[in-house]
């Protein structure tokens, strides 16, 4: 493989991006060119055309309903050239927490090519701000159960898909430090004992380590959640050199137990460390003393975990990774000094087609504070079309053979980088709330929290993480509100204000006149035991999920009552808001 220098990465990024609109046209000539010969693409009369117009009179937009039937076949065993010029012979599972079901994706050669390069380009601005030198990186990463469907098609989740890939793994030793850990903890059973293994490796390589990674900042705080409560167990690993018992799996006693060794003086140090946190606030920096940068997804979902996270990293600055999903990557971190509320993803042009639908709310509906969902769209508009500061939906057309597909990701234009545009993420586009004419996504949902926690920050207190649900039992119906907290002490004074806070930072119209009305009843916060949502993780876990993917569900429906079941018996109290009178 051909090893390029940051200098050479930067240097091709910049020639793309100043010619981003033919570089699109030529990558979409590319896309249909291979897959001339697919169904999907001979369904709509293509009749092997490459050009846009063409292509965006005959194809139309799509969603993942619309090629479900088609992927299907795949994973029965089609081996046809039913959506590529070339059999699928690996799906990508997604994570199935945003919706509650998990969808199959295909995925190809030409999709791990993409990943590098977007891995590598933003792994060259990265280190051109916060250059690394030789040493290791404490990432925590989990590989995922690999099953074969009807037809014998390995389908497993995307990070797997691209930590079993030789060349993957080969292209990440040119920009990676090399991990803590060996491939038998990665890859381990038992996700717990995993994490463990993790945490006592970084420890091991204490003044080794680089930076900290993991796909998602969720993953992060989990693992230094965990680390407060076996600190002293890692310590005592060390200091005798014998693996802890709780590591049952025998590959990875043994693979962890040939780095492992009596070290009394480094567990005594790590000993003296942790015993002087104070709260353990920059927990991080104290162990791992010369890394120099926390690296993960930190945008949309993540957000809520941002300022656990700062707490544990001190001074060490937080760094959101790339733009994509199970369907493919959309951009690069070129501006890796920006916090992650303000991070931007510039979009490398060559790696699929993109559009963008223009979306505008209704007079009267511009609310600054409202990302619900009453959009007016217009025609999709090219990759350099864009207008800074307008808000538009995502299509992707990629070469694993998803052609003109909704995302659902709402973005804005920060500005260019040359002629790509820069995105914000701002949220997905799904519901998450509704009785009746009230519409609340998941960015509605986390502005009520983040209003609220306002409230506890008084106290000391912070919500550990949350979700909701839609209760209809009664009538009329009324928004839930699940937290757990970080102690047990908040006054019933201090939570029903929490609970009215929440009910009056909900400020989508239909919302707030049904209230008003009382169409839709006071909203109800719950509170819950400590460990709720680690019992939430482990029953996803336990039906095959990835922690790798796993992302609190922001919303619960009646039909998930698994979850539901977790979180009701764990209910510890309960506030209804007056902020609409009684």
């Amino acid at each position: 493989m051909t090893i390029c220098s940051n200098d050479e990465i930067i240097e091709e990024f910049e020639l793309l991006t100043r010619d981003a609109g033919h570089v699109q046209q030529d990558t979409l000539r590319k896309i249909l060119e291979l897959n001339a010969d697919s169904e999907y693409l001979n369904r709509f009369n293509l009749e092997r055309r490459t050009d846009s117009k063409s292509f965006k009179s005959c194809i139309p937009l799509c969603v993942h309903s619309d090629i479900e039937s088609y992927i299907q076949r795949i994973a029965d065993g089609d081996n046809s050239l039913v959506l590529t010029g070339k059999p699928i012979t690996s799906l990508s599972v997604s994570s199935g927490t945003t919706q509650g079901k998990s969808k199959l994706l295909p995925f190809n050669d030409e999709l791990l090519e993409s990943t590098i390069q977007i891995f590598q380009t933003s792994y060259a601005f990265r280190n051109r701000e916060y250059p690394i030198g030789n040493g290791k990186t404490l990432q925590f990463v989990y590989g995922s159960k690999q099953v074969l469907t009807q037809g014998g098609i390995l389908a497993t989740t995307a990070t797997t898909n691209l930590y079993r890939s030789w060349r993957f793994m080969e292209a990440m030793k040119d920009i990676m430090s090399q991990c803590c850990s060996p491939d038998e903890v990665i890859f381990g059973p038992d996700f717990h004992q995993s994490l463990y293994c993790h945490l006592l490796c970084g420890l091991i390589y204490s003044d080794e380590v680089q930076f900290v990674f993991s796909p998602f900042a969720h993953s992060l705080v989990h693992a230094f959640n965990t680390l407060e409560e076996v600190w002293e167990d890692l310590c005592a690993d060390i200091r005798h050199g014998v693996l802890s018992k709780r590591i049952t799996t025998p590959s990875i006693r043994q693979a962890v137990s040939k780095i492992l060794r009596p070290n009394p003086e480094l567990a005594s140090s790590i000993y003296n460390k942790c015993q002087n946190l104070s709260s353990w606030y920059g927990g991080i920096p104290a162990l791992w003393p010369n890394a120099k940068y926390i690296y993960g997804i930190m945008t949309g979902s993540m957000e809520p975990y941002l300022k656990k996270l700062r707490h544990y990293a001190g001074h060490l600055p937080l760094m959101s990774a790339d733009y994509g999903a199970s369907e493919g990557w959309v951009g690069s971190n070129v501006n890796p000094t920006l916090p992650p509320e303000e991070v931007t993803y510039a979009v490398l042009p060559n790696i699929a087609y993109f559009e963008f639908i223009p979306l505008e709310k209704p007079k009267g509906e511009e609310m600054e504070n409202s990302s619900s969902i009453h959009y007016i769209e217009s025609e999709p508009v090219g990759l350099t079309e864009v207008e800074v500061g307008k808000i538009y939906e995502v299509v992707i057309t990629n070469f694993a053979g998803l052609y003109r597909y909704r995302l659902g990701d709402i973005v804005k234009i920060a500005g260019f980088h040359n002629w790509t545009p820069e995105l914000q993420f701002i949220c997905r586009r799904s519901l998450v709330l509704s009785i009746n004419i009230d519409k609340n996504t998941e960015k509605d949902l986390q502005l009520a929290v983040e209003e609220a926690e306002q409230l506890l920050a008084e106290e000391k207190l912070e919500v550990v993480d949350f979700t909701s649900l839609v209760d209809r039992s009664s009538d009329p119906g009324h928004y839930v509100i699940f937290w757990e907290l970080s102690s047990g002490n908040a006054s019933e004074e201090l939570l029903s204000s929490c609970a009215n806070s929440m009910d009056l930072a909900f400020v989508d119209a239909g919302y707030v006149g049904s209230r008003k009305i009382k169409t839709i009843g006071a909203l109800e916060l719950r509170v819950l035991r400590k460990g709720t949502f680690g019992q939430v993780m482990n029953h996803y876990l336990s039906l095959g999920g990835a922690v790798n993917q796993f992302k609190t569900p922001r919303f619960v429906s009646q039909s998930n009552s698994k979850v539901l079941q977790i979180l009701n018996r764990n209910v510890t109290q309960s506030y209804f808001s007056t902020a609409y009178g009684i």
